[in-house]
C-alpha cells in the first residue's frame, strides 16, 4: 500500500486529503504546524509512512479556506470579478482535496513522480508562449523539463539542509 506525507494536514484541504487517503488504506503522515489541532486530526487518522517517496503538483483550484484571510482587498476584488465574469469559481474542500487524492491512489500515478494533476486529471502540456486563459487545465513545457527539475531539486535540496 502506498504511503503519503499530507503537508497542511490540521485543516482544510490537507485535513481531508489525509481523511480521504487513509480511508483507501494508504499510509498517511501528517505534517501540520499547529500540533494540538494536528493531533486532533491524528486522532481519527493515524498511520505512518515509511517507504518510498515520490512528488507530483496539484492545483486543487481556488477553495475558499482560512488563506483568504491574507488576500490584499485588490486580489479579493479581482477574483470576485473573474468569478462574476465566469472565468473562475470556487470549489469546496471536498472538491479542491479530490485532486490531490487522484495524484496519491490512481494506478497511472503509482509509484512514478513528475505528474502535474489540475481539475483531478493529469494536465495537458502547452507551449511556454500560451496564454494560460486559454488552456487553464494546461500546463507549461518548462514546467516539465528534466533539466529544470533537477536544478529546482539541487537548488531545494541545498535551502533545506540544516
Amino acid at each position: 500500500m502506498p504511503a503519503f506525507d499530507v503537508t497542511g494536514a490540521s485543516s482544510g484541504i490537507g485535513a481531508e486529503t489525509a481523511r480521504a487517503l487513509a480511508a483507501s488504506g494508504a499510509e498517511v503522515t501528517l505534517a501540520v504546524r499547529n500540533a494540538a489541532a494536528g493531533r486532533a486530526v491524528a486522532d481519527a487518522i493515524s498511520r505512518r509512512a515509511a517507504d518510498g517517496i515520490f512528488a507530483n503538483a496539484v492545483n486543487p483550484g481556488g477553495i475558499v479556506t482560512g488563506l483568504q484571510r491574507n488576500f490584499t482587498p485588490a486580489q479579493r476584488r479581482s477574483l470576485d470579478a473573474a468569478e462574476a465574469a465566469g472565468v473562475f469559481g470556487y470549489r469546496t474542500i471536498g472538491q479542491g482535496a479530490a485532486t490531490t487524492v487522484v495524484a496519491a491512489v490512481a494506478p497511472q500515478f503509482a509509484r512514478t513522480g513528475g505528474h502535474y494533476l489540475d481539475d483531478a486529471r493529469e494536465a495537458y502540456t502547452v507551449p511556454d508562449d500560451a496564454a494560460m486563459a486559454d488552456h487553464p487545465h494546461g500546463v507549461k513545457e518548462r514546467a516539465l523539463d528534466p533539466a529544470t527539475a533537477q536544478r529546482l531539486w539541487a537548488v531545494s535540496t541545498e535551502l533545506t539542509r540544516g
